[in-house]
């Protein structure tokens, strides 16, 4: 598959979800975004258009940058972001996973959030 199409279908997913997934107040949009060597994971107020809470593996001092974007790295941001959001007050989300298939890192994530005490 060319990666123009692999792209297109990305987008196409993302757009999809974007359509049914939207964040309130009381229930913000966690949108997790992997790159090939960072995850980011924020918690997004669409009815005000404001980042509540994030998370993140860039690191001030971290210079190791092998093998950030895994499975195990996604995990460990997973349960930081939830901390984040218990810290806020923030209970409940609605999972925003940016066109990605729900497998590996993502799910490695989410499950790592939920399990910190986040219902989605």
């Amino acid at each position: 598959m060319r990666p123009q199409t692999k792209n297109k279908l990305r987008q196409l997913r993302r757009w999809r979800i974007r359509k049914k997934v939207v964040g309130t107040t009381l229930r913000p949009r966690m949108a997790v975004k992997f790159t090939n060597r960072n995850v980011f994971v924020q918690f997004i107020d669409d009815s005000v258009g404001r980042t509540v809470a994030s998370a993140t593996t860039l690191k001030k001092g971290d210079t190791d940058s092998k093998g950030r974007a895994n499975v195990a790295n996604a995990a460990l941001i997973g349960k930081e972001a939830a901390e984040a959001a218990k810290a806020l007050g923030i209970n409940a989300v609605v999972f925003d996973r940016a066109g990605a298939r729900y497998h590996g890192k993502v799910k490695a994530l989410a499950d790592a959030a939920r399990e910190a005490g986040l219902q989605f």
